[in-house]
């Protein structure tokens, strides 16, 4: 679930929109303008379109404080949190590394939910003291927001506790039948396949609803159910390989020949005599027979072709202790996550203070391929 849009920062976690958010938004604010204009017709377009952006702008920072709130359950389990990213459906947190046990997995999913019933809840808790008397529908504009910003928000926080990952709810019930098998490989089939069973249920019936009673509506539940069909099956197909992998170590995947380059040659040299030469993505980089960094073509494209004469490897290499290393003994999953976490597709094998080689992605895919 990676984001087509980056927004920026919040307290140290990269914050991101995915492209299904954005026809998302377009799809709830017509939504609204519709349900605007038949609830009251006496009003003109200004005074409809306004309140329906207004409650699509409140309805992203509603989800905002639904992630940050796993922002903070994760900070408080002492689990690193790469990324947010919203999504059609609400947001889905990017987390480095799988909870350690059921009862910080089932916190992690429950508290979204959570944080968005009780902002709808508090949301149509306000229209009501400011003089909305249901089951009539409010007049005042500001009246229309706040309970539709409270309906869609109780709406979120319902359809986030169905268990289909990578909703809230697939979370909790891993985290349930975790806890009651004790075995979390275990526990994530069952939930992938509840999601895949669901999520083909509510496609099914989107399309059904569609041709025969709710028109655009049933269109866009089989859209979810597609959505989520889509994200059950990738989480099944990531236990599966983390199964394949169990028991893996990275000194029998990584590649021990690491070609050596010189600090001191240029980029020019670096391209011409090492990396079309040989086709290696990866080099090691040594200073009067010292291991001080590593280079890959990442790297050198960031520099103006131009200026590659000019420039020398040592300019532009990754040097050690900018870079997280890892052991001939340490698991290749725990590798796999830690390159997810730093975000880099290679890392330095250390043994003894020595380079024993490099693993990468690359390698890591090849033994899946054999597997």
């Amino acid at each position: 679930m990676q984001a087509q849009l980056r927004l920026g920062r919040i307290f140290g976690v990269q914050i991101g929109l995915h492209y299904s958010w954005l026809l998302i938004v377009l799809l709830v604010t017509l939504s609204l303008v519709g349900e605007f204009s038949t609830a009251n017709p006496q009003w003109g377009a200004g005074l409809i379109w306004a309140p329906a952006i207004i409650t699509v702008l409140l309805l992203f920072v509603s989800i905002m404080a639904h992630e940050l709130s796993h922002v903070a359950v994760a900070k408080a389990r002492g689990l690193p949190l790469r990324a947010i990213t919203l999504f059609a459906l609400g947001g889905v947190a990017q987390i480095g590394k799988e909870a350690a046990d059921a009862k910080t997995e089932f916190w992690m999913g429950i508290v979204g939910p959570i944080t968005s019933a009780i902002i709808g809840f508090a949301c149509l808790g306000l229209a009501l003291a400011f003089g909305w008397a249901p089951p009539e529908m409010p007049r005042l504009p500001l009246l229309v927001l706040l309970m539709w910003l409270g309906v869609i928000n109780i709406m979120l926080a319902i359809l986030n506790m169905l268990p289909c990952f990578p909703l809230d709810g697939g979370r909790v019930l891993r985290a349930i039948v975790w806890w009651a098998t004790g075995d979390v490989v275990r526990a994530t089939r069952i939930a992938a396949r509840v999601g895949q069973l669901l999520a083909f249920g509510l496609v099914v019936i989107g399309i059904f609803r569609f041709f025969y009673s709710a028109g655009f509506g049933g269109l866009w539940l089989a859209f979810i159910g597609w959505f989520l069909l889509k994200a059950a099956r990738a989480t099944g197909a990531q236990m599966e390989i983390s199964e394949s992998l169990r028991g893996v170590t990275v000194g029998a995947v990584m590649a021990s020949d690491c070609p050596m380059v010189d600090s001191h040659d240029n980029l020019q040299t670096f391209a011409d005599e090492h990396h079309l030469r040989t086709g290696q993505h990866c080099f090691a980089v040594e200073e009067n027979g010292h291991l001080v960094g590593i280079i890959t073509p990442h790297e050198v494209k960031g520099v103006a072709r131009a200026k590659w004469p000019y420039t020398t490897v040592d300019d532009v290499m990754r040097s050690l202790d900018q870079l997280r290393t890892v052991t001939p003994h340490t698991p290749v999953t725990e590798a796999l996550e830690l390159m997810g976490r730093e975000d880099v597709n290679q890392l330095p094998v250390i043994q003894d203070g020595r380079l024993a080689g490099i693993i990468s992605r690359s390698h890591i895919l090849r033994i899946l391929q054999t597997r």
